[in-house]
């Protein structure tokens, strides 16, 4: 274990780094190469997948589980909350366009009325608070559940993140910064997992490449234990022993931002199973 971290320090972000100030597109371009290089013999679209694609006995065994998810349950108590009125008598499906259908890969978006950005999970609880309702909290079971069926609205959607306005490009930046700056006693930051040593082992697990990484939230870690991406941010700050922010902080939802941006154009699919 202690050689596997030294080796991951040691690594750096020699290939990770992505230039200061390029374009949205154009860091999603060099991140997408640079994986390339690493695997040429995959293709980007199964980048979705995560580090399945780097074991074919473990892409055959999540297969095999999705073909009867153990998580069905939680999925479909999601739908039951999805489709139940607001005491005013309206429903989720009426915040949203096409009554909620295919409008997840759009998010996170930034309001430029609000100045920041706003999830998938914000979103669904402005529609609450604009129907009198409590917002859920995003760090609790609730949004989660609910999610891992509203996200399956957009199933086979591909990722459209927009980054157009000044603002916005700030609040990209500021995720960017994020991913990249290293954190924590292990000197850790996403990229070092997630770009430079995708595809090796730390510990048992493979380490998933950024590529794809925000397209298929909700996961199920090993059963029904459902995670939101953010609930998965906390646990990685954690991991590397850094403090981590509250899902829906301002940190983390501009990481979201542009850790999506960096799937755009591909296809999305919730909820899955991870180990």
């Amino acid at each position: 274990m202690k050689k596997m971290i030294l080796a991951l320090v040691g690594a750096g972000l020699v290939a990770g780094s992505l230039a200061a100030h390029a374009s949205p597109d154009a860091d999603r371009k060099q991140l997408t190469e640079y994986l390339k290089k690493k695997a040429p013999k995959i293709k980007v679209d199964q980048y979705v997948n995560g580090a399945l694609i780097y074991d074919k006995d473990a892409m055959a065994q999540y297969q095999s589980i999705m073909d009867f998810p153990p998580f069905e349950n939680v999925v479909e108590l999601g739908k039951k909350m999805w489709e139940t009125p607001f005491a005013n008598g309206k429903t989720y499906a009426s915040c949203f366009p096409n009554g909620g259908k295919n409008v997840a890969g759009n998010y996170p978006m930034f309001d430029d009325k609000q100045g920041k950005v706003v999830t998938f999970e914000m979103a669904i609880n402005a529609c609450r608070e604009a129907n009198g309702e409590k917002p859920f909290d995003y760090s609790g079971k609730d949004i989660g559940v609910l999610t891992s069926y509203a996200r399956t609205l957009s199933d086979g959607m591909k990722m459209n993140v927009k980054v157009q306005s000044a603002a916005a490009k700030e609040a990209y930046e500021r995720g960017k910064h994020f991913f990249y700056q290293r954190r924590g006693q292990l000197n850790f930051s996403c990229a070092s997992c997630h770009v430079d040593n995708a595809g090796h082992r730390l510990r048992s697990e493979l380490l998933s490449p950024a590529l794809g990484q925000a397209t298929h939230w909700p996961v199920f870690r090993g059963g029904d234990s459902l995670v939101t991406l953010q609930q998965r941010y906390v646990g990685c700050n954690k991991q590397v022993r850094a403090e981590a922010f509250k899902p829906g902080s301002e940190e983390y939802n501009d990481l979201e931002y542009f850790h999506s941006y960096m799937s755009n154009g591909l296809p999305m699919k919730a909820s899955v199973f991870r180990k």
